[in-house]
C-alpha cells in the first residue's frame, strides 16, 4: 500500500461525502448557507470523519448509515473552529491559508454560521435512521457525538481554556483542555465508527482510549507546530498562543519533551490498535502519519 496515494484518494472521497450533505445555497437567508459551506469547504484534513469511517471499516462495517454521520462530525468540528477564531476568542484572520470565516463574513455572520453548522449536524446526523440500519446503534451514536461536542466535551474544554488564557496554569489542568477540547471529537469520531460497525461495549471503550491518546499527541504537535512553523506552511498564524498568553504543552516541557512525548503516545495508541482482534493497515497508518505532520 503507497499510504499518501490511499490518503490523498481517501481524503477526496470523504471531501465528496461532507460536500454532498452540504446546503443548498437559496432562499432569503442563503447568505447563512454560504457562509456555513465556505466555512466547511475552506480545507482541512477531513481527519475525524476519516477516523470514522476506517473505525467502522475496521470492525466490519460496510454500508451507507455512517456517511452522515460522517459529514456531521466534520459540521461540528468545523463550527468549532469558526467560532474559536471570533474575535472574542482568538481573533485569528486567518486558517488554512485562507481568511477565517468572521474576517470574510462579519463578526454577527461568522457567529451565526457556527450556530447553524452545529444545528445542521445534528439534522443531517439524523437523516442516518433513514438507511435501514439499527436505530439503536444509530442512537447510542448521535448520544456519543452529542455528550462529546458539548459541556461534557469539546466546549467543557474550550471553556477552561478560555478561563486559562492569561495566566499559569500546571498540568492537570492542561491535560484537562486537551482531553476535551481536542480529544473529544477525536474519540466521537473512532466511537461512532465503532458503534455503527456492531463493536461491543468493551471494544468501543478500547477505541475510546486509543483515540484519546490519539487526540493529546495531536494537540502536542500543534503546539509544537505553533512555534517552529510559518504561516504559509501552518495554515494560520504561528505563536498565537504565545500572543494570546496561553500555556501549552510546549510552555511547560520544551521542544525536546514534547517531541519525545508525541512518539511515545502515538506509539501507545499504535500498540493498543494492534492489540484488537481487526485489523486496518491504512488506519495504523493514518495515527502513524499524525507524529511527523507539518500542517
Amino acid at each position: 500500500m503507497n499510504f499518501h496515494e490511499e490518503l490523498a484518494d481517501r481524503t477526496a472521497w470523504t471531501e465528496n461525502v461532507v460536500k454532498t450533505f452540504l446546503p443548498e445555497e437559496s432562499g432569503t437567508q442563503k447568505a447563512i448557507m454560504e457562509a456555513m459551506n465556505y466555512s466547511v469547504m475552506a480545507g482541512g484534513k477531513r481527519l475525524r470523519p476519516l477516523l470514522m469511517h476506517e473505525t467502522y471499516r475496521m470492525f466490519g462495517g460496510t454500508g451507507r448509515v455512517i456517511l452522515p454521520l460522517m459529514a456531521a462530525i466534520e459540521m461540528v468540528h468545523t463550527y468549532s473552529l469558526v467560532h474559536d477564531d471570533l474575535p472574542a476568542m482568538d481573533n485569528d484572520q486567518y486558517r488554512r491559508g485562507k481568511l477565517t470565516t468572521h474576517a470574510k463574513y462579519g463578526h454577527a455572520m461568522g457567529v451565526l454560521a457556527g450556530d447553524g453548522l452545529l444545528n445542521y449536524a445534528f439534522e443531517t446526523a439524523m437523516t442516518a435512521f433513514d438507511c435501514g440500519e439499527d436505530p439503536e446503534r444509530v442512537a447510542k451514536a448521535l448520544r456519543i457525538i452529542g455528550r462529546k461536542a458539548g459541556i461534557y466535551g469539546m466546549i467543557g474544554g474550550q471553556v477552561v481554556d478560555v478561563q486559562s488564557t492569561g495566566r499559569a496554569i500546571d498540568q492537570e489542568e492542561l491535560d484537562f483542555i486537551y482531553e476535551l477540547k481536542t480529544g473529544a471529537l477525536l474519540e466521537a469520531s473512532m466511537m461512532v465508527g465503532a458503534v455503527l460497525a456492531g463493536a461491543s461495549d468493551e471494544e468501543v471503550e478500547a477505541v475510546e482510549k486509543i483515540a484519546s491518546d490519539v487526540g493529546l499527541a495531536f494537540q502536542i504537535r500543534d503546539d509544537i507546530l505553533d512555534v517552529t512553523s510559518t504561516l504559509e506552511t501552518l495554515g494560520k498564524p504561528i505563536n498565537s498562543d504565545d500572543r494570546n498568553e496561553k500555556t501549552t504543552y510546549v510552555t511547560i516541557h520544551g521542544l525536546e519533551q514534547a517531541s519525545k512525548d508525541v512518539e511515545e503516545i502515538s506509539e501507545r495508541a499504535i500498540e493498543h490498535l494492534k492489540a484488537l482482534p481487526y485489523e486496518n493497515e491504512f488506519l495504523l497508518e493514518l495515527i502513524k502519519s499524525l507524529i511527523y505532520r507539518e500542517k
